[in-house]
């Protein structure tokens, strides 16, 4: 386990003295010593801190922050602006810790262009061009949107009543019971100098100096007046940060640098590894719903500082980084790697991620888990039945107390039990919730399942265990340039045609799949696409979660697929569900050329055989009595993969071919 430094300076001490333990036996008792004995302090009931403080007396102010970056090379330091607020008290001298979110939204996106995935040829296309990323400020804008009061991510804080307030609901909780409220733009976004790289070193420094400033270890200067400030008598120094998608994976880059004073992250719907967002296994792969879009893309999407051309060159150096054209993976995706740096954590991490997140897609976080399991970090995490959402929508209360606990524990040092409860939270297929002491459970064990040659229908079979003796061939014809692959594995008697289609009989009882699968397949290619797609699929009619709504109270839709969010709903969401006869659960990709190497592509030789191994998405997923699990091969996955011109022909050595399910129950079922 990381043992984190305790926390240090006057204020910080008092939170570790008798004071913090007579608070956890009396259940109430002040956190802090103020300057003034008249002055409110933090108050703890019930291993919670209390709601004491008048939101409507809040301070606000803004500060640019110096950071160690000059990525618009201008020769002066990147600095990034960051927007507090905090209690009234703390200009009486009480201090208090800060939550901070980071985001590159806060001052809305542009349009950018994608690239176009139909290629004529080998070339990936090195100029985007095609259609504008559909809807993207408002959709990157509602991705960050946390909050019941649904603001809006692009917008500002704002006068209301007399005072400033946030988007999301992290001001008007956490304020009144002795939090300060930060958000920060991120380098070359807003108020912000610098230059937007896509997850780059240069961003990682520019959050990691909003902690430095509020433990007095850089300059900060008013915006309007350029004058020195500093948070030396307001911050005891301790930070945690959060956020969805962009917004939580800052607070892992700034967690991976080890930086004093970042005790805590909590991470939703957020990026660990930049190359797996926007490739897999050597191959250019989108991310779910926008298809062409890489890193540059991004960069020119969320450019919205006032000097809108000075990262010109910066942003072409992303696109010549990414290296679209092989896919391969090099020092530039290297850098924005954040598990590699596992070892550096000193902050406790509590992530949350939708187990239906095909835009931030779930490896993300269970290979992030997996690495800080790996080095011993305190780790928390939600796994839910949702797409890319803060849980916020999903477990209301549940979420509040358990962020309210997490967050007090961490920052204000108060024992209230939240570490000696299960690590993990999951949502089943049935919307019921399960907690369990860590992921995958315990008792997990990979099942290999081979396939079996189908007959005339094209549907063949998956049994236990890996099959050998001579090959048994069977082969299909690419499609997925023009057939979406849920077209493809709608009906298995497809399989003859753009897929090759394998199932297991009925299944006697559940099983529950808890991690990553693996499929080894040996296959022969002859055309120009390099991709080979695995898709794992649950066969079998039932009511399956689609998205989720929130209803007022005349049951109006106030949030949800395709309808903007509503300044008045507060309530919680619930399901929608649809019937339906299959569910793709996971996929997985891999570039043919890069069999041996995500670093270094090799020749496909036409039509001799390979042997390929790549893992799909990790999912923790119920297959239900009477349904029938299926493996469904094909090369182009329309939604994710370049489309290369159609006609490649595939050959697959069924006895040679396997998927490894990682099973926590029902293995019996499989026999």
């Amino acid at each position: 386990m990381h043992k984190r430094e305790p926390h240090s300076g006057p204020a910080r001490t008092a939170l570790r003295t008798g004071a913090l333990a007579a608070a956890a036996l009396m259940g109430a008792a002040a956190l802090a010593a103020p300057a003034a004995a008249d002055t409110p302090e933090p108050v703890v009931e019930d291993g919670r801190t209390q709601p004491v403080f008048d939101y409507a007396d809040a301070v606000y102010h803004e500060v640019d922050i110096v950071t160690e970056a000059d990525s618009d090379r201008d020769g002066e330091p990147d600095t990034v602006r960051m927007r507090i607020m905090r209690p009234a008290e703390t200009d009486e001298g009480l201090q208090v810790p800060t939550i901070l979110e980071p985001s590159p939204y806060w001052a809305g996106t542009h349009e950018a262009q994608m690239y176009d995935v139909d290629l004529d040829d080998d070339s990936a296309g090195t100029v985007p061009r095609g259609r504008p990323r559909a809807g993207s400020a408002q959709d990157m804008a509602q991705a960050a949107a946390e909050g019941p009061e649904g603001a809006g991510a692009a917008a500002g804080p704002s006068a209301a009543g007399g005072a400033a307030t946030m988007p999301n609901y992290y001001d008007n909780y956490f304020l009144p019971r002795g939090y300060a409220v930060a958000q920060l733009d991120s380098l070359g976004t807003g108020g912000s100098t610098g230059c937007p790289t896509s997850g780059g070193d240069n961003e990682t420094q520019g959050v990691k100096a909003a902690v430095d400033w509020l433990n007095g270890r850089t300059a900060g200067h008013d915006p309007q007046t350029g004058e020195e400030v500093s948070a030396e008598d307001w911050s005891t120094g301790d930070v945690a940060m959060t956020g969805i998608s962009y917004n939580g994976t800052l607070p892992i880059a700034a967690a991976s640098t080890g930086v004093e004073g970042l005790r805590t992250i909590v991470p939703q719907g957020a990026i660990s590894s930049w190359y797996e967002y926007y490739r897999d296994n050597g191959g250019v792969v989108a991310p779910g719903g926008y298809q062409g879009e890489d890193a540059d893309v991004l960069a020119k999407l969320v450019y919205t500082r006032e000097d809108d051309q000075v990262c010109d060159p910066v942003i072409d150096g992303v696109t010549e980084g990414q290296d679209r054209e092989s896919g391969d993976y090099n020092d530039w995706w290297d850098e924005r790697n954040y598990r590699d740096d596992a070892g550096d954590f000193e902050a406790s991490v509590f992530l949350a991620h939708g187990l239906n997140d095909w835009n931030v897609k779930t490896d993300q976080a269970l290979r992030l888990w997996e690495s800080l399991e790996d080095q011993g970090v305190e780790r928390k995490m939600w796994l839910y039945q949702a797409g890319h959402i803060n849980p916020f929508n999903l477990r209301m209360d549940a979420w509040l107390d358990q962020l309210h606990r997490w967050f007090d524990h961490e920052l204000y040092g108060v024992d209230n039990g939240i570490m000696d409860e299960p690590r993990v939270d999951v949502q089943k297929a049935d919307t019921e919730w399960a907690a369990q002491r860590d992921w995958p459970g315990k008792g997990t064990f990979p099942v290999p399942l081979g396939l079996r040659p189908g007959g005339e229908d094209g549907d063949g079979g998956l049994g236990l265990g890996r099959h050998h003796g001579k090959p048994a061939w069977e082969g299909f014809t690419d499609e997925g340039r023009t057939t979406a692959a849920e077209d493809l594995v709608a009906d298995p008697a497809t399989g003859k045609d753009g897929a090759l289609v394998y199932r297991t009989e009925e299944l006697p009882g559940d099983v529950r799949m808890s991690g990553i699968p693996k499929v080894t397949a040996r296959a022969a290619m002859d055309g120009s696409s390099p991709y080979l797609t695995a898709l794992l699929v649950d066969y079998g009619t039932d009511t399956r979660p689609t998205g989720q709504v929130r209803y007022d109270t005349d049951d109006r839709v106030c949030y949800g697929e395709g309808v903007p969010e509503d300044p008045g709903c507060t309530y919680p969401s619930y399901n929608v569900t649809e019937e339906s006869d299959f569910k793709i659960v996971s996929r997985g990709w891999i570039d043919a050329r890069n069999r041996w190497s995500e670093e270094h592509q090799r020749p496909v030789v036409t039509d001799k055989p390979y042997r390929y191994t790549w893992e799909l998405q990790g999912q923790d997923y119920v297959f239900k009595k009477g349904h029938r699990i299926g493996v469904v091969l094909v090369s182009t996955d329309y939604d994710y993969t370049l489309r290369y011109p159609a006609d490649t022909e595939v050959q697959v050595d069924t006895k040679r071919t396997s998927i490894t399910l990682p099973v926590s129950v029902g293995r019996q079922s499989l026999a």
